[in-house]
């Protein structure tokens, strides 16, 4: 069994063939070369080198695919019984395919096989648009761009342009990814004394009239995008905490600060009901800021740190969304919530009762809103709306004769049972409780201040007016 050697006929002067490739080339028995289309091949021929090439293989071939490999496979069966050279454009080892698929086969069957480093195009790319390699590069075929990323961290090279055809479908993949008006860089003859390198938008690529298999493209880096960084955040927090800091902040401990995470809370769902987008922004920064500030309390104690925080939520929304990471089906939004619930029943085993879970310093309407749901998955819960009406009756009564009756301890035990029916009942008609209340607060509110405005308005004194003309207020704020 014969060898096969590798070597490059370089990126475009013969003067930059290496000596060591040139020798093998001189003292080869059989040389081949991928193409003759090549601006080494002349100076070549001058030089009495004898060859074969596998030009005719590109004529007869349905695709690039289909072209390498029958290329590879008869320079196998070629070196089955001599030494043979093979040359190709640029570096063997740099975009070029069939020595991709040349290693592949001389492994399968043990076959020698040796490469000769070389000179390729890039290095003189590099030198002709000033480019350091250390930043990074991605060289790819044209044929190849169901391999391209969605997100180009690096400087794109472009081989095998080698017709308009081909152009125009790179322009089209190209498209998916940049704006149709982005600046590249048309390279032709690269190396060669008429080489041509010149900015053309991404539009006007298959558009060139020179396009031949002497041309590349280099597509420049698109400019990173702010990507989310919460480190800001948490420095200043740090440094308010830290000695010399802010005293308020060094005094602050999850307890004192326990009510202002709620309050923010409730801010974030005014903006939202509000849908005031631009406090919507600001009172999540808020609402934020308070995650932060616990985190690195937290942390200060070696408790738990922020990046804790943010895996343990990442670990969970992964896990329980096994019909999105896993292997789980959910054909629908309710059979996500059913393996939702699934998932969180069994992380819960050691609740003792079915009403564990349910926090205790939630307002009192969400704490009653999450009691009743949690019975209520137990069976526990009226078939129908009908009995929660008669319940609420029925507590209405109870408090009128507890209110005649004179006793403050009764009179508020029966208004606890009467809001709790109240609440039951929202629950039955798909209303959130705490949110119809905070939606009737903010009415009230603005109703409110059009009676202030009015009474302002007037120049007299809120004594001054009687209920009836107070109340004519109130029906002409509802109006408006």
């Amino acid at each position: 069994m014969g060898s096969i050697t590798v070597v490059g006929l370089g990126p475009g002067e013969f003067g930059l063939i290496t000596i060591d490739s040139w020798e093998r080339m001189k003292n080869a028995k059989r040389l081949f070369f991928r193409t003759e289309k090549h601006p080494t091949v002349p100076f070549i021929k001058e030089r009495g080198i004898s060859f074969s090439s596998y030009d005719s293989f590109y004529e007869r071939a349905e695709s690039f695919d289909e072209l390498y490999e029958e290329i590879v496979r008869d320079l196998m069966k070629r070196a089955e019984g001599e030494d043979i050279v093979y040359a190709v454009p640029g570096s063997p080892m740099v975009a070029e395919k069939t020595v991709v698929l040349l290693r592949k086969y001389c492994q399968k069957k043990g076959q020698t096989l040796n490469i000769i480093p070389g000179m390729s195009f890039v290095e003189v790319l590099y030198n002709r648009l000033g480019i350091d390699p250390i930043d990074g590069m991605t060289i790819i075929d044209a044929e190849d761009f169901d391999k391209l990323p969605v997100d180009m961290p690096t400087g794109l090279v472009i081989t095998q342009v080698y017709n308009p055809a081909i152009a125009s479908d790179t322009k089209l993949s190209l498209m998916e990814v940049f704006p149709d008006d982005y600046s590249l860089c048309y390279i032709h003859k690269l190396g060669m004394p008429d080489e041509s390198i010149r900015r053309i938008k991404l539009y006007e690529l298959d558009r060139q009239a020179d396009i031949d298999y002497l041309t590349s493209l280099y597509v420049p880096p698109q400019a990173k995008k702010a990507e989310f960084d919460i480190t800001p955040l948490k420095d200043i927090v740090h440094i308010l905490r830290s000695p010399g800091g802010c005293p308020w902040d060094i005094a602050q401990t999850h307890e004192s600060i326990r009510t202002n995470l709620i309050e923010e809370t409730y801010e974030v769902i005014e903006a939202i009901d509000l849908k005031d987008y631009q406090l919507l922004c600001e009172e999540l920064g808020d609402l934020l800021l308070q995650v932060v500030f616990h985190a690195r309390m937290a942390e200060e104690t070696g408790a738990f740190s922020l990046q804790k925080v943010i895996d343990g939520a990442t670990e969970k929304l992964v896990r329980r969304h096994p019909h999105i990471f896993g292997d789980v089906q959910a054909s629908d939004a309710g059979a996500a919530v059913l393996a939702w619930e699934a998932i969180k029943k069994k992380e819960k085993r050691d609740r003792q009762s079915v009403l564990d879970g349910v926090p205790k310093g939630l307002p009192a309407l969400m704490s009653a809103q999450k009691l009743q749901h949690k019975a209520a998955k137990v069976g526990f819960d009226w078939e129908d709306c009908a009995p929660v009406w008669d319940k609420i009756q029925e507590e209405i009564n109870e408090l009128q004769v507890a209110q005649q009756e004179g006793q403050p301890e009764h009179i508020a035990e029966e208004l606890g049972d009467l809001l709790f029916s109240v609440v039951n009942l929202a629950r039955f008609i798909n209303v959130d409780a705490e949110l119809a209340l905070m939606g009737c607060n903010r009415k009230f509110k603005n109703r409110f201040h059009f009676v202030e405005k009015k009474v302002k308005a007037s120049g007299k004194d809120w004594s001054e007016f009687s209920p009836e003309e107070l109340d004519s207020f109130w029906n002409e704020a509802k109006k408006s």
